[in-house]
């Protein structure tokens, strides 16, 4: 499978559908994710995210994954996801209402496996914009 193919597939198996075994075939042993100014590495941390994902947004969906461009082992890459905010995420108390924001993304691959990446998202902006101010 090429970057384009596994970064598709691993959209739709861990965030559309929750499949946390995925994990393993998809990503380096020694992944870390640079976001939000900080870092964040391995296995258990992506499970943890994922799973919090999920719950917080059950019907989570992957709506588009767009490339924009691939260099040597690196590739970036875009993507809009959509669902229902039902419980608290990253502090912020449900809503109940359908949010839609987009990540962008610089992957790094070590092989068929990302072994980095660099996240930018509009989630908790989004999140925020369906918040009622007391």
């Amino acid at each position: 499978m090429d970057t384009k193919e596994l970064i598709k597939v691993g959209n739709e198996a861990l965030i559309s559908k929750g499949n946390l075994d995925v994990i393993a075939q998809l990503f380096d042993n020694d992944y870390v994710v640079h976001s939000g100014g900080k870092d964040y590495k391995g296995h258990e941390f992506i499970k943890r995210w994922a799973k919090q994902l999920r719950s917080a947004i059950p019907d989570i969906q992957v709506k588009n994954v767009e490339f924009l461009i691939q260099s040597g082992n690196a590739i970036v890459w875009q993507r809009t996801l959509s669902g229902t905010h039902k419980t608290e995420l990253m502090g912020i108390r449900p809503t109940n209402k359908k949010v839609v924001w987009k990540d962008m993304a610089v992957s790094r691959f070590n092989g068929e496996k990302i072994v980095e990446e660099w996240v930018v998202s509009e989630m908790l902006g989004e999140l925020l914009s369906k918040t009622p101010f007391e």
